[in-house]
């Protein structure tokens, strides 16, 4: 498990990019409990997601373009420099009062048009730094951070907010973290990529990651796996409903309940590092998202704050599996000068899913009501994952080749 943090230019990658994914948890608790306070209703959580996953689909083939002709290193600084810029923005609001609420979604789109380009460097990056017969293992641990920050980041947004009882004084915070993870990564040293000759943006060049994707059906197969399942059984921008007015946790119960799917994926991640290989990874693949959708049903039915907690700890952990056996998959079927733009085309699956899975949630919550649109999107989870099962053998027959 400690063969790719032997290189000293990923322990900074990786603690650059805790430190991003973090600050980001931070702010979104913070935002969603302080739109939650002043509106009261689910969708203006969801406009949340829908917010900060527009940018992703509209930039997506330019940010995967950039990820393979530029500097994947400084574009992402750029970005983070943008992110800051974005969120000194909301905090200069703020002090309005979060008044009128619509110019908060204008700041958050530009902090969604950032992250937009960050995303798909920040995947294909790995690449430049570790080795390729290490890489699984450097996959492992970035998918082990990304969720440590899941956990630590929510739990602290959650406690500050608790304290200080304003966003502003939480966001300030958060641009320190911002900071701290630009300066880590001011410091790693890439290996040089593979990138296109010099020349004018094609259309050709831009769609080449879409082409190749819809091409290689297992990729396809993995990550619409991925789109569906979380996009109907997402039930993350209601979790400030449940924390407030089933549950009767409050802010902190917020954090801790955004923080306990990352949990059970740390757990699992660390239990998968010490395996060789994942046997049979196309079943295991989809088994997991059978698990995530019966659990995202049970989290629904609970009114109980430690069993919704217990519960979504095996929603995470079902989930991590997902994570490495499609991010390992994905890699390993890309060439290496397509990964930026496959990887963009992953990452707006992945922004659909998750941001846009909570539109979802918060659209059919409005219509239907907070417990029903969590269990109905448990159902469709569960019918993805066999429907899948019968439209793409080749993904129940996948064995990785590491």
């Amino acid at each position: 498990m400690n063969q790719s943090l032997q290189f000293r230019d990923f322990r900074y990658y990786l603690g650059s990019r805790f430190l991003a994914l973090a600050s980001h948890q931070v702010l979104v608790v913070a935002l969603s409990q302080k739109v939650y306070e002043i509106t009261r209703s689910p969708i203006h959580l969801g406009y949340i997601g829908l917010t900060l996953f527009l940018p992703k689909f509209v930039f997506a083939l330019l940010a995967g373009h950039a990820a393979d002709r530029f500097d994947r290193r400084r574009l992402i600084l750029f970005c983070r420099v943008i992110q800051i810029s974005a969120i000194m923005g909301i905090v200069l609001f703020a002090h309005s009062g979060f008044q009128p609420i619509s110019v908060l979604y204008i700041f958050l789109f530009l902090l969604g048009m950032a992250n937009a380009f960050d995303g798909p460097a920040s995947q294909a990056i790995v690449t430049n730094i570790v080795p390729e017969e290490h890489f699984t293992h450097g996959v492992t641990w970035h998918s082990s951070v990304t969720q440590a920050s899941f956990i630590i980041g929510p739990a602290l947004g959650g406690w500050l907010y608790s304290i200080f009882g304003k966003a502003e004084f939480v966001l300030w915070v958060v641009i320190a973290m911002r900071g701290s993870s630009a300066l880590l990564l001011a410091l790693v040293k890439a290996r040089k990529q593979t990138t296109e000759t010099p020349g004018a943006i094609s259309w050709d060049n831009l769609f080449a990651g879409i082409r190749y994707v819809f091409q290689k059906r297992i990729i396809l197969a993995s990550i619409s796996l991925d789109l569906f399942a979380v996009l109907f059984g997402g039930a993350v921008a209601l979790m400030p409903i449940f924390a407030n007015d089933i549950l009767k946790v409050g802010p902190e119960g917020l954090g801790l309940l955004r923080a306990a799917p990352s949990i059970g994926a740390v757990l699992i991640a660390f239990y998968i590092a010490r395996r060789p290989k994942i046997e049979r990874s196309g079943v295991v693949l989809l088994w997991a998202v059978v698990v995530f959708g019966l659990a995202t049903i049970l989290f629904g039915l609970s009114k109980n704050f430690y069993l919704s907690l217990a519960i979504l700890m095996v929603l995470g952990g079902a989930d991590m599996i997902s994570v490495i056996i499609r991010s390992v998959l994905v890699q390993m079927e890309t060439p290496q000068e397509m990964r930026g733009r496959v990887s963009a085309v992953n990452f707006v699956f992945i922004g659909a899913s998750n941001e846009l899975g909570e539109f979802e949630s918060g659209l059919t919550a409005q219509w239907f009501g907070v417990v029903p649109a969590v269990v109905l999107g448990g159902l469709g989870t569960l019918a993805v994952a066999t429907l899948w099962t019968k439209k793409f053998p080749e993904l129940r027959d996948y064995v990785s080749k590491q």
